[in-house]
């Protein structure tokens, strides 16, 4: 395959939400049927996000979450499945990681169901002591503090009532 029109993005303006969910529903039994406004929502809150093209197709895609110091996450690692093979998904989690977010970081982690002899080759390792997870069922009681008052968070993230 000619590789030679393939081009690696940083910028989230550039991201095609229609060709991001199509490569989902083509390549990451993970992330099928995600909804356009969920897509938009989650590349709005990460950063890193990184895109692979060829020429105008949208063919790869990452995205990153990080405190900058001590945490960070990749996300959503998927290759267009007749581009992989090629060395793409490394150069893609490797672009991620170079990002100065994710590059000063202690420790990056992610989450595979399958893969994980490819992450291996990059440089992670199965970690078994942070295993936990919450499946969010959104019906949590707000906080009690006392005296009859409750917590209600609003709609702005960086906003609480008492």
């Amino acid at each position: 395959m000619d590789c030679s029109n393939i081009q690696f993005s940083l910028q989230k303006s550039k991201v095609d939400y229609q060709q991001l969910q199509m490569l989902f529903n083509q390549a990451a039994f993970w992330a099928r049927e995600r909804s356009i406004n969920d897509l938009k929502t989650a590349v709005l809150n990460s950063n890193p996000v990184v895109t692979v093209w060829d020429d105008k197709t949208m063919i790869g895609f990452c995205r990153g979450t990080s405190d900058g110091v001590y945490r960070a996450t990749i996300w959503d690692v998927v290759i267009h499945k007749e581009y992989q093979g090629l060395g793409l998904g490394r150069k893609l989690v490797e672009t991620a990681l170079s990002h100065p977010l994710m590059s000063q970081v202690e420790r990056v982690y992610l989450m595979t169901t399958y893969q994980q002899n490819f992450y291996q080759k990059i440089g992670f390792q199965e970690n078994r002591s942070t295993t936990m997870v919450l499946q969010n069922t959104y019906d949590l009681n707000p906080i009690s503090l006392g005296n009859d008052s409750m917590i209600e968070v609003s709609k702005g993230v960086d906003t609480v009532s008492v």
